[in-house]
């Protein structure tokens, strides 16, 4: 069955930094998808974090440009987002999202004040 598999979150003080990785189990056509992170705090719509793209373009929302860099490997089938100087404000379930798979389950981050 194809997933995408998230990992990566955990509790961290403001300031703080967490990698996340996002890995599929579809290895043949990874490095022609389109891959992003979302995420979702409780009672808030998913809002969309960050993309790069099969070309490796990336872009990201304004409010997590200059701290968060996404990045793909594609020899792991595995897209990262490494998240720098957290705030309690990025509190939320990060969704990985494939434009050929769909959505991961997600990863809760937690930043504490």
């Amino acid at each position: 069955q194809v997933q995408l598999v998230e990992s990566g979150g955990g509790l961290v003080q403001a300031g703080g930094s967490l990698t996340l990785s996002c890995v599929t189990s579809v290895s043949t056509t990874f490095s022609f998808q389109d891959m992003g992170w979302y995420r979702q705090a409780p009672g808030e719509q998913r809002e969309w974090v960050a993309t790069i793209t099969s070309g490796g373009r990336t872009d990201y929302a304004d409010s997590v440009k200059g701290r968060f860099t996404i990045s793909k490997d594609n020899a792991k089938n595995t897209v990262y987002l490494q998240m720098g100087s957290l705030k309690p404000d990025d509190t939320a379930v990060y969704f990985c999202h494939s434009s050929l798979l769909g959505w991961g389950q997600g990863t809760q981050v937690t930043v504490s004040s």
